[in-house]
């Protein structure tokens, strides 16, 4: 079956029709923000060797969101999915020589294959629920060496929701903001500067921010040998400047440290 005969649901951005207008008939979304069931992966366009062949594999965390609906979709972590994934890994792959697949791989915390990937992606964790054995066990894969990189989430009741989250994980554990000169951020690209890097939203509301969250913050929860395990990424949307990044009225400064950062991220985890 293919990849578009497996789709659930296909529905445009829920701002399209603001972007027509705002855009004048210069430019059209395109038809792909895609929503699929919660335990349905799409094909590659290209069939790919399997994982365990590649030295680097983009791992998307799937989680409960019980409290989360938008356009129908009742599955948060699946935002952008799995279009900024695949584009971002284009970029992965021109930058750097990492031996990378151009598929994603989507898990659950409790996955048998969880411990099988070093790095981890999770979006909109503002609506994320973990179960006590969920928690545990990503306490475990963190604790042994993996990575967790947490996106596109905005707002005080959002943060709120993710501390309690995170509280299950690691009780006794604080999180910390990342200043500019920790190895994070100059494990490949020197980092300069961190600023907000903004939903496409932003062309409709001509806000970087959404909701209260007007603040970027780029935090961290470390084990104990300064290493970060969980890389926060509050008030940004890393997500949408990779999905967006084909569309030139998506600023190259947004797209830029988008990359630049997830890059980073990739690196920080195979070699810390």
């Amino acid at each position: 079956m293919g990849f578009r005969d497996r789709v659930h649901r296909i529905k445009w951005l829920g701002l399209a029709a603001a972007f027509l207008v705002v855009a004048g008939g210069g430019w059209a979304l395109r038809q792909n923000h895609l929503f699929l069931d919660v335990d349905e992966e799409p094909e590659s366009a290209e069939p790919e060797a399997p994982a365990k062949e590649f030295e680097y594999v983009f791992t998307r965390l799937a989680y409960s969101s019980p409290n989360y609906s938008f356009g129908g979709n009742r599955n948060s972590w699946n935002t952008d999915y799995p279009k900024a994934d695949r584009q971002f890994m284009q970029g992965v792959l021109r930058y750097t020589r990492i031996h990378s697949r151009r598929q994603e791989q989507v898990l659950r915390p409790l996955d048998p294959e969880l411990s099988d990937y070093p790095f981890r992606y999770a979006v909109e964790v503002g609506y994320m629920q973990l179960s006590d054995e969920e928690a545990a066990r990503l306490r475990e894969y963190l604790l042994r060496g993996g990575f967790l990189v947490v996106d596109d989430f905005h707002g005080t009741a959002e943060w709120g929701n993710f501390e309690r989250q995170m509280k299950k994980v690691f009780p006794d554990r604080e999180i910390r903001d990342v200043p500019l000169s920790d190895p994070i951020f100059h494990c490949f690209f020197d980092i300069e500067e961190l600023f907000q890097v903004p939903g496409l939203q932003y062309y409709v509301t001509g806000r970087t921010y959404e909701k209260d969250g007007y603040t970027a913050r780029y935090a961290g929860i470390y084990d104990d040998n300064e290493r970060i395990m969980v890389m926060i990424n509050f008030n940004s949307d890393l997500g949408d400047a990779w999905e967006w990044a084909e569309l030139p009225q998506y600023a190259v400064r947004y797209t830029t440290q988008a990359y630049r950062l997830g890059v980073n991220y990739i690196v920080y985890s195979l070699t810390h």
